[in-house]
């Protein structure tokens, strides 16, 4: 409810996001008065179908204890002994919980408690399905880039509200696109729209500058957790989160040396070094799931559904004019992605990707995205995605879709080898959808090379258009247990639905 958001309640928890940078030690005042808080909430993470994983912050060291049961009243539950939350992870923890029935829904709550044992914090409690194993109807929404542009939490408006829009269709998970964070992106305590209206935000030490320090690249993750409505959203459902550039800075590469004047440290491999750490300790994502340990990651919700995570940011080459072969995804990875697409026997192959395929995406005189808008044969990044797309139908796996965010716009576009400069892959769809509270730009042109057709797409005419302007967005999935036919409905902020298609399953 929006009412739970006024500026009082978020000055508060502004105050507790302050310390995300510096946790409270016994020796404070704060921490020798009174039992353990936890300050942004609980999260829940990566389903599968013996569990999730649960997450959480406390202001002062102390042990993370979960209890779930299928009764809401937990009059049976059973306990899990989490980790130590200490400074050295900022004070955030997650556990893994597991050994859960498929298909269930569990209640679960979590407590602080003293490293002494004798007091605990308040409950924070949640829900959520365990994946099914059966075939079952399958529900997700998917989304990216949040508080970008300078359009933070906004109490006047109710803050985030599309994250409620979001809750609101009881999805069993919800796939993160990346631009999770804007770390990039400070904010100002207010902004003139041009039609003269006033967006205030809520501003938070971390977000009033670039983040550089592993303190401030906390900072960032602690604001966004500071919204009633994502702290709801994220107690009940799970989420599948991957990065892009923002979590670091703007298009940035492996290797970069940035000339910003915003930047005292300007070594880009620095700067990742302390947001990738910032990013696996405050989101609910576990290091060991990934494949190298990092982010991308095969994720399995039952026999319709299998997803695969990608990361587009850590193996990938400067940026450039993309006049030669260049690595988007890297050796290992493009190799993992075929092979683990073989191997799947899921109805439905989903392959969440951080950006777009074919829309041109430029860096200044460089190319940032994939597409390298010279139309021919695959150039650049589209060298390797090229040999990717023609590996998977040559292996024959069938059902594959695309989704992705990044643009800060909503469309559908259909990509076909008789388009295309060249013919050895199968016909594909990827889905767009974003900003989910951001600015809102595009539509950007497209690159012939793989043969895209734009058959939908929802775009300000104004670019960086203000959440204020009906131009967030998100997605949604749903498969049909029976007929195991997968429909994806592009939606507004406040959950209607602006363009759906629904694609039949083929054989594989």
């Amino acid at each position: 409810m929006t009412s739970e958001l006024n500026r009082r309640a978020l000055l508060r928890r502004g105050a507790a996001g302050a310390v995300a940078g510096g946790l409270l030690l016994p020796g404070t005042a704060m921490a020798r008065r009174g039992r353990p808080e936890l300050t942004h909430g609980v999260q829940l993470g990566d389903p599968r179908p013996d569990g999730a994983v649960v997450w959480t912050r406390a202001d002062r060291p102390s042990r993370m204890l979960v209890e779930v049961d299928r009764d809401p009243g937990f009059r049976n539950p059973r306990r899990i002994r989490g980790p130590l939350l200490t400074p050295d992870t900022d004070g955030t923890g997650e556990v893994r919980v597991a050994g859960l029935p498929a298909g269930t829904e569990w209640h679960y709550r979590v407590v602080a408690e003293d490293l002494d044992g004798r007091a605990g914090s308040e409950a924070l409690t949640g829900h959520f399905r365990t994946a099914p194993q059966d075939r079952r109807d399958v529900r997700f929404v998917w989304s990216g880039d949040v508080v970008g542009q300078g359009w933070g939490i906004n109490p006047d408006v109710g803050g985030m509200t599309i994250y409620r829009a979001m809750a609101a269709r009881e999805p069993d998970f919800f796939l993160h696109s990346g631009d999770t964070v804007y770390s990039d992106g400070p904010l100002e305590e207010s902004v003139v729209l041009p039609d003269g209206r006033v967006w205030r935000n809520l501003v938070t030490p971390e977000k009033s500058k670039v983040a550089e320090t592993l303190d401030e690249y906390r900072g960032q993750y602690a604001y966004n957790l500071l919204d009633d409505n994502v702290r709801h959203f994220a107690a009940r459902v799970p989420q599948l989160v991957q990065w892009d550039d923002h979590e670091i800075t703007n298009n940035w590469y492996p290797g970069e040396i940035l000339d910003s004047d915003e930047y005292t440290e300007k070594r880009v491999d620095v700067l990742a070094a302390r947001g990738f750490r910032a990013f696996h300790e405050w989101q609910p994502v576990r290091r060991q799931d990934a494949v190298d340990g990092r982010i991308y990651r095969k994720v399995s919700h039952g026999p319709l559904l299998d997803v695969f995570v990608l990361d587009m940011r850590s193996y990938r080459d400067p940026n450039s004019a993309g006049t030669s072969p260049e690595r988007i995804l890297g050796a290992r990875q493009a190799r993992w992605l075929v092979d683990e697409l073989a191997r799947s026997r899921a109805t439905w192959k989903v392959i969440a990707s951080d950006m777009p395929i074919g829309t041109i995406i430029p860096d200044g005189d460089r190319i940032e995205g994939v597409a390298n808008a010279r139309p021919g044969v695959p150039n650049g990044r589209e060298a390797e995605l090229a040999r990717v797309l023609q590996r998977i139908a040559g292996r024959g796996v069938r059902n594959v879709v695309w989704l992705t965010a990044d643009v800060h716009y909503s469309a559908a576009v259909h990509y076909s080898p008789e388009r295309a400069a060249f013919d050895g892959f199968d016909p594909f769809w990827e889905f767009i959808s974003g900003p989910l509270h951001a600015g809102a730009f595009g539509p950007n042109d497209l690159d012939p090379t793989f043969g895209p057709e734009r058959v939908f797409v929802s775009a300000p005419t104004r670019q960086g258009a203000s959440p204020l302007e009906g131009f967030q967005h998100f997605g949604e999935v749903t498969i049909d247990g029976r007929t195991r036919a997968l429909r994806v409905d592009l939606r507004d902020s406040t959950g209607r639905s602006l363009w759906s298609k629904e694609l039949p399953a083929a054989g594989r």
